[in-house]
């Protein structure tokens, strides 16, 4: 189903044809479409090894070069596995955007509240969000959350009325409130990845084994990566990963206001197109207002 009026609509068979033209070298490798909640970008396996990603949308294209320029300066870094680019396609009479081969990366997305691992999970993305804050930002863009939540309150304000009735608007505005008045950050700017949503981790056992989609990463207040506290960790999760991170009250607010932002702009447009996404939605608000 589509979930954008302007998204293109990518088949197996023409992505099959795509690799085919541009990397004859995998054509007689196995395609098959990857089941994701992403809205961005479509995902086929091929072969054992590999991953197409092509964007949906236009606005997806800006990202295919942003992570192949950040992810090899990232991926050295970090304990967990982030994609590796393994070619990059380019746009044709098949397909209109610029598109890439990545390295296949083993393991299963987490489900909000279920997540595997108990505290030991919530540690492992701690452990990722303190050696990605510990990169080196010089010349580095801000990232998409990386600035003021004030910045989003337009469409969050937007997102509440459109809800009416399927939220409870006063509480959910009454905690929107709170967070936007949190004091802002002072510190300098740290790498922050952004998008922190289950969909976007990897686990094996009770193991994060890998982080996806830097398309939104760069610079910018810690707090937006907080957000994974509420769209997965459970409360009894969360307290150690507050505590392994050293959050400050301040931080921990507008971190639960940049998950509540996100779960909030996301529902109404993805009620009828994506399961996925509504469910965390309303799991990060059953969170904040428990």
């Amino acid at each position: 189903m589509k979930m954008h009026d302007d998204e293109f609509v990518i088949t197996a068979a023409m992505v099959k044809s795509l690799v085919g033209e541009q990397f004859p070298a995998w054509r007689d490798l196995p395609l098959t479409a990857v089941k994701s909640s992403g809205t961005v970008n479509a995902l086929f396996r091929l072969g054992d090894e590999l991953l197409v990603r092509l964007p949906r949308i236009e606005s997806g294209i800006e990202g295919v070069e942003h992570e192949h320029c950040w992810l090899p300066q990232i991926a050295p870094h970090v304990l967990v596995a982030v994609p590796e680019v393994r070619g990059l396609g380019t746009p044709s009479s098949l397909f209109p955007y610029p598109w890439s081969i990545r390295r296949w990366i083993d393991g299963s997305t987490p489900s909000p509240g279920n997540a595997n691992g108990g505290g030991r999970l919530a540690l492992d993305i701690a452990r990722f969000i303190k050696d990605l804050r510990g990169l080196n930002t010089a010349s580095v863009p801000r990232a998409y959350r990386g600035g003021p939540l004030v910045e989003w309150d337009e469409s969050v304000r937007t997102a509440i009325a459109e809800l009416r009735g399927r939220v409870d608007g006063a509480s959910v505005s009454q905690a929107w409130e709170r967070s936007l008045h949190a004091p802002l950050w002072e510190g300098a700017p740290v790498w922050v990845h952004s998008d922190l949503m289950p969909g976007n981790l990897l686990v094996s056992g009770d193991h994060l084994v890998g982080v996806i989609d830097f398309e939104t990463a760069g610079v910018g207040d810690p707090a937006c990566d907080l957000m994974v506290a509420w769209n997965l960790l459970t409360a009894q999760q969360r307290r150690s990963f507050r505590a392994a991170l050293d959050v400050d009250d301040a931080t921990w607010l507008r971190g639960q206001g940049w998950a509540l932002a996100q779960a909030l702009v996301a529902l109404p447009y993805y009620w009828d197109t994506n399961p996925a996404m509504v469910a965390t939605s309303h799991y990060v608000i059953d969170q904040i207002l428990v």
